[in-house]
């Protein structure tokens, strides 16, 4: 069974930075496609960003492109957000999502295993 495990969560101002890491042990890490999603209050659970297997093509919301990364080491079974420039509206549960197939995708429901999440707040 795959377990996947989000820690760097955080309070930080706006404009500011914060970088989220997902330990994944368990299955093949390098196998699986990975992807970030986030959760407000009251909202429903949306897509952040994706990453293919090897890490070769990423794919991320407008609402985050351009001030987030996201990326891997397969060596280490670890997938990253880097998250700069934040904004009040990013505060949310992020979590960690893992497909059982190579490539990524923005559905929540094409992913097979989920984290518990970690809280970012962003303050004004």
């Amino acid at each position: 069974q795959v377990q996947l495990v989000e820690s760097g969560g955080g309070l930080v101002q706006a404009g500011g930075s914060l970088s989220l890491s997902c330990a994944a042990s368990g299955g093949t890490f390098s196998r699986y496609a990975m992807g970030w999603f986030r959760q407000a209050p009251g909202k429903e659970r949306e897509f952040v960003a994706g990453i293919s297997w090897s890490g070769s093509t990423t794919y991320y919301a407008d609402s985050v492109k351009g001030r987030f990364t996201i990326s891997r080491d397969n060596a280490k079974n670890t997938v990253y957000l880097q998250m700069n420039s934040l904004r009040p509206e990013d505060t949310a549960v992020y979590y960690c999502a893992g497909r059982n197939k190579g490539y990524f995708t923005n559905g929540r429901n094409d992913y097979d295993y989920w984290g518990q999440g970690t809280q970012v707040t962003v303050s004004s």
